[in-house]
């Protein structure tokens, strides 16, 4: 019979660990491909091909190789109930100079929108694939990582994954309000409301 003291202490350990918070030690192991549960999730702390990024080392890449910053989180969607004849001007804030595809790190991604997304970084790095890449989201955000994982398997050499996402940006700085990034909101209305 296990003593109700060790019980309560193994309880309470498995309460801990599921409460954890996300910069918690709970180790989640990467996938051998992407993510395709929910986007927002404990992520692992490191993505295979990339660096890892805290916010002292953004500001180093940013300031030394002036990257390609890249925001893959989700539109904001009309509140359910808002009548249809209401204004509703969501506006999306995130890190400065960042190019924002909602939903580019979702997986699975049908052929022609990964395609879209890996021709738009084409664009942006100017066919260079050792420009530096930052991918990031929202902090516990799958989709970064997916985005990430999407261009280390593209050949990109310098990827790097932020995921304290726009949250760890603007707890030392301002964030300013991004369009959808038009090339990426021209595919059709299906994908963009996945």
């Amino acid at each position: 019979m296990i003593p109700l003291a060790r019980l309560t202490a193994a309880a309470l350990l498995t309460l801990g660990v599921a409460a954890a918070p996300a910069d918690s030690p709970v180790n989640v192991p990467e996938p051998d491909g992407f993510h395709t549960g929910p986007q927002q999730g404990y992520t692992p702390p490191t993505l295979k091909g990339a660096v890892v990024l805290d916010i002292d080392g953004l500001h180093r890449v940013v300031a030394e190789a002036r990257p390609v910053l890249i925001d893959v989180a989700l539109a904001d969607r009309r509140p359910a109930g808002m009548a249809p004849d209401k204004p509703w001007l969501p506006a999306h804030r995130s890190i400065p100079g960042a190019v924002w595809m909602p939903n580019a790190g979702a997986a699975p991604l049908d052929p022609a929108h990964e395609a879209l997304f890996l021709a738009r970084v084409a664009d942006l790095t100017g066919g260079d694939r050792t420009k530096p890449i930052v991918t990031f989201c929202h902090p516990d955000c799958w989709g970064s990582w997916n985005a990430g994982k999407r261009l280390v398997q593209a050949g990109y050499t310098a990827v790097h994954w932020f995921p304290a996402g726009i949250e760890g940006w603007q707890e030392r700085h301002e964030t300013a309000v991004l369009k959808e990034d038009p090339a990426w909101a021209a595919r059709p209305a299906s994908a963009a409301q996945r």
